[in-house]
């Protein structure tokens, strides 16, 4: 079975986690997909295919007889999806012998254009995949998703002989949480890789440095009649507090190695307030400089409104996991050579977010990321190819190769 005829089922599971949720994993639909993998893996016959009590999923390709010694090589990806645009089932189209230009997503309204996504015409000649234009496709991450289970199912028929090799499916990565209960004990692996990035030659070793700001700004409310100098309107004072952010840092305004102030979310009434911010950046101490000016700017709103009327939590997410992989910087040759193999230009990219990978490093589990063949995640204009599915998959394939020799 070909890596995009599996991402087909797994895209029409629903698995979309839930921030405001406190359960592990946050959504009950997650478990759905863990199951399917599990029936399925236990049908290859990797007998030790289990998924526990959290929702993560693993399982054990012994070594071929003989490779007992190579070094064992994990894979992992995360099974949920966000939950913007995840509010009815995907329904994946496929688009054969796509043109390379503009293409209409069903009745949605909406169009995906070259002029926003000019990679478009690179694709031309491809079986190209999208949804129906009101969902998500969730390629992020079932295609990572489906081209490990690739993988086992030829390391299964012993298309070629081959270390130790462990599988992994997270639950709640795009809440965060998807190494946070992660056993890497017990996973096995020596190293891995998270297969959960854009275009199928890219390889991804350094991201973001990552902090949630929670903003609170605590107002006073009384008769706008009788207002002056008194009323403290919490909304404007939040208003005020982004209006004082640096300039030309946003999302919109940053790319490559340049880190951002991202507002997520507002709410707001005359007696109090709230944002919602993602700090980024991939130095650790820029990020620092980052967090201290949300500090200063808190500190003179208090001084101007009164003391308590703006309140900064910060929250670490995740590191730049850079430092952990060049100390094993096989991990990133080995991948090199494997995407050269497959016949395509590796491209060693800066990660504009985070993996679960991320952290997993830091917890003792050296782990870079790897493209998938997907685009334009989290949106109704998210799309892949199968014949870039195919060659991440050939990328794992060639990598179990590398470690085997």
């Amino acid at each position: 079975m070909r890596p995009y005829e599996r991402f087909i089922k797994y895209a029409m599971i629903p698995t979309a986690s839930n921030e405001n949720s406190a359960a592990v994993p946050s959504t009950q639909c997650q478990f759905n997909l863990a199951h399917v993998l599990v029936d399925e893996l236990l049908a290859m016959g990797v007998s030790d295919a289990r998924v526990n009590e959290k929702c993560y999923v693993y399982a054990t390709i012994p070594a071929t007889e003989g490779y007992e010694d190579k070094p064992a090589i994990g894979f992992i990806a995360h099974m949920d999806t966000v939950s913007d645009f995840a509010d009815k089932q995907v329904q994946p189209v496929i688009h054969k012998n796509y043109d390379g230009g503009d293409l209409k997503l069903g009745n949605s309204g909406r169009t995906l254009e070259v002029a926003l996504f000019p990679h478009l015409p690179s694709l031309k000649g491809r079986t190209l995949i999208t949804s129906e234009g009101d969902t998500i496709l969730g390629a992020d991450d079932k295609a990572g998703v489906a081209e490990i289970m690739c993988l086992a199912e030829k390391l299964m028929n012993q298309e070629f002989p081959h270390g130790k090799i462990c599988i992994g499916f997270t639950p709640d990565e795009e809440v965060g949480n998807g190494a946070e209960f992660f056993d890497v004990k017990g996973f096995g692996a020596e190293f891995a890789y998270t297969v959960d990035g854009g275009a199928e030659n890219e390889i991804e070793y350094e991201n973001f440095n990552a902090y949630k700001a929670d903003i609170e700004v605590a107002g006073f409310n009384i008769h706008p009649g009788s207002a002056k100098d008194r009323m403290v309107n919490a909304s404007l004072v939040a208003m005020e507090f982004n209006a004082m952010l640096p300039e030309g840092q946003t999302p919109r305004e940053t790319e490559g190695y340049e880190g951002f102030y991202h507002l997520d979310k507002m709410s707001g009434t005359v007696e109090k307030a709230h944002l919602s911010y993602i700090l980024r950046d991939h130095d650790s101490g820029e990020m620092e400089r980052r967090k201290a000016v949300l500090q200063e700017i808190a500190r003179k709103l208090n001084e101007k409104y009164g003391e308590g009327t703006v309140k900064v939590t910060l929250k670490e997410q995740y590191r730049n996991m850079k430092e952990c992989i060049q100390e094993n910087f096989h991990l990133i040759e080995n991948a090199l050579t494997a995407v050269k193999a497959s016949g395509v230009e590796p491209m060693v990219v800066p990660i504009r977010g985070g993996t679960d990978g991320a952290r997993l490093s830091f917890m003792g589990l050296p782990c870079p990321n790897l493209g998938t063949g997907g685009y334009a995640f989290h949106g109704p204009y998210e799309h892949i190819t199968a014949e870039g599915m195919d060659i991440a998959l050939n990328n794992l394939c060639e990598i179990v190769k590398q470690y085997s020799k």
